[in-house]
């Protein structure tokens, strides 16, 4: 199955209750005379339509003010996809800066499937070319290392780890310098699950990031963030305390095949500012897939009618 075909069906739930309510709203928009002003109960009704679908209060407000100013002969269905577009692609990934190895950090609460993602993403990096290493820095939470290294081998990945307790700092100096040592591009750092609430273990990550800044000039030199598509608005708080205590510059949106609010990923462009690198759409080691903005947008609006 091709990208595009996975990013359509993971977003078949979030589809079937978006295409219709909007075909509705369209067909009441459009009808014979778009030269018309459109009416409030037509611009209700499609904020509500959108605000259903998790795209958020502020992305709505934008897209609903574009609909206002449309000019005569534009159609709504086109309007509102070119500016949920136009969101998407107002962020950018890190460029590459050419160091190596690349290093990556892995964060996230508990449960939004960080363990897997490094797994799967293990092993897209390994599919395009380049040689990727893993290391296993949560060494606090019961069987992760086992976990992570399961996915390691499914991927046919090197891990560097070591015992339960161990500094998750000491763990990341061993494998950057592995890293270095075996010519890997990439080094992949898994972090123990945090609520963002709690201080000392987000105080944790800046100690991460400091060692790894002293063995490779800029590293970590992305930070990647794994958000619960299924958790809705909710993850928009997450991500902020993120950013601010672990310098988070990325997304990696999970389980979008699970829920039918799939418009989470332009709140998170909107609000945020970051850009979403990857998208889990299922449970097998194939099912991360890179972020295309053309994809998402063709995949939500897929027609119906």
């Amino acid at each position: 199955m091709g990208f595009f075909d996975k990013i359509k069906q993971s977003l078949t739930r979030t589809t079937e209750q978006f295409v219709d309510r909007f075909d509705d709203v369209v067909k009441r928009a459009d009808g014979d005379d778009r030269s018309r002003d459109i009416d409030v109960d037509t611009i209700e009704a499609l904020e509500e339509v959108l605000i259903s679908a998790d795209v958020g209060v502020a992305a709505t407000e934008r897209i609903i003010q574009a609909v206002r100013d449309r000019r005569g002969g534009d159609s709504l269905r086109d309007l509102v996809k070119q500016e949920i577009l136009a969101i998407l692609k107002g962020t950018e990934a890190p460029a590459a800066d050419g160091h190596r190895p690349h290093v990556v950090m892995i964060v996230g609460v508990n449960g939004t499937g960080k363990t897997t993602t490094v797994g799967k993403l293990a092993r897209l990096i390994k599919d395009s070319g380049q040689a990727p290493l893993i290391c296993a820095a949560d060494t606090f939470r019961a069987a992760a290392v086992e976990q992570l290294e399961v996915w390691a081998a499914r991927a046919g990945v090197d891990i560097i780890r070591a015992r339960a307790g161990a500094d998750p700092a000491a763990v990341v100096f061993d494998a950057i310098a592995a890293g270095k040592a075996r010519n890997r591009d990439i080094v992949l750092v898994d972090t123990a699950g945090r609520l963002h609430t709690r201080v000392n273990l987000m105080t944790e990550l800046d100690k991460i990031r400091r060692v790894a800044a002293r063995e490779v000039d800029g590293a970590p030199h992305e930070v990647l963030l794994v958000l619960d598509a299924t958790v809705g608005q909710n993850g928009l708080t997450q991500a902020r305390e993120f950013m601010a205590a672990a310098g988070v510059n990325g997304i990696v949106l999970t389980k979008l095949d699970g829920t039918a609010k799939g418009g989470i990923a332009v709140a998170i462009a909107h609000d945020l500012k970051l850009p979403i690198r990857y998208v889990g759409v299922g449970e097998s080691i194939d099912d991360l897939i890179p972020f295309s903005p053309e994809e998402y947008v063709e995949a939500l609006f897929q027609e119906k009618w």
